[in-house]
């Protein structure tokens, strides 16, 4: 819930005008008021534009709720689900991010799924665990699945307390993390799961993205406070090249 029309819209001009100098694939993610507004700045270059969230029905009484066809009628093609911050200040399950899910592969999106564990499940041991239940009941099952693939499907990985801390797990525990998601995915889904992308996403930055990104079944990044400077969120782009 950042930046009015003005600083949202300087923010995405910059960085689509530095976005050809980078070889991977970019992706922003704004308030829901200013979707549409940065599309249309984004349109016709390498940088897509997707929404923070979108309700599970199509249509009704869901007061300041936006529904998947309204995201992609703003010029969406992605939608950020299950992020940290709805389900544990929101109180959102599993279930409901299924269901979420679920909508947005009815109209195309691509849904950016969200996992990851608190301090407490970490110290108490369960992060493995609370991953695979996460994901287990996050995605789609029988004739909702909407064949969960890499076209349609990513999975971002954000350690709930590493994220606007400063805080970052150790090489080794994002390798662990990330390993078990890949393992997961693909007895979930398949040989589908191979080819599933995969962020992190927990206090990425210029200075720490490199390391983390050449990270194995690492594919990319959610990019939280450092995504609010072009210069940043572009070097972290770089990051991803080099």
């Amino acid at each position: 819930m950042n930046m009015l029309h003005a600083d949202g819209a300087a923010l995405a001009r910059d960085i689509v005008e530095g976005a050809d100098s980078t070889a991977c694939d970019l992706l922003l993610c704004p308030p829901s008021t200013l979707v549409s507004w940065i599309a249309e700045t984004a349109s016709g270059s390498v940088v897509s534009v997707g929404a923070q969230d979108c309700h599970e029905a199509e249509n009704g009484a869901f007061t300041g709720d936006i529904s998947a066809s309204m995201v992609r009628d703003a010029g969406g093609s992605h939608v950020i689900l299950g992020h940290s911050e709805r389900r544990h200040g929101l109180g959102e399950t599993d279930a409901r991010v299924a269901a979420k899910t679920t909508a947005a592969h009815g109209v195309g999106l691509v849904a950016i799924v969200c996992i990851g564990e608190t301090e407490s499940e970490r110290d108490a041991g369960e992060t493995l665990n609370v991953l695979s239940r996460q994901l287990d009941g996050s995605l789609p099952s029988g004739d909702d699945d909407g064949d969960i693939n890499g076209t349609n499907t990513v999975i971002a990985y954000e350690p709930v307390w590493a994220i606007g801390t400063g805080r970052t797990p150790t090489l080794e525990e994002v390798a662990e993390a990330h390993a078990h998601i890949r393992a997961h995915l693909e007895k979930q889904v398949g040989e589908a799961g191979a080819g599933i992308r995969i962020l992190y996403g927990g206090s990425m930055k210029p200075e720490n993205a490199g390391d983390l990104l050449a990270i194995e079944n690492v594919d990319g990044g959610l990019i939280g406070g450092a995504s609010l400077s072009a210069d940043s969120f572009l070097a972290i782009a770089a990051a991803a090249t080099t």
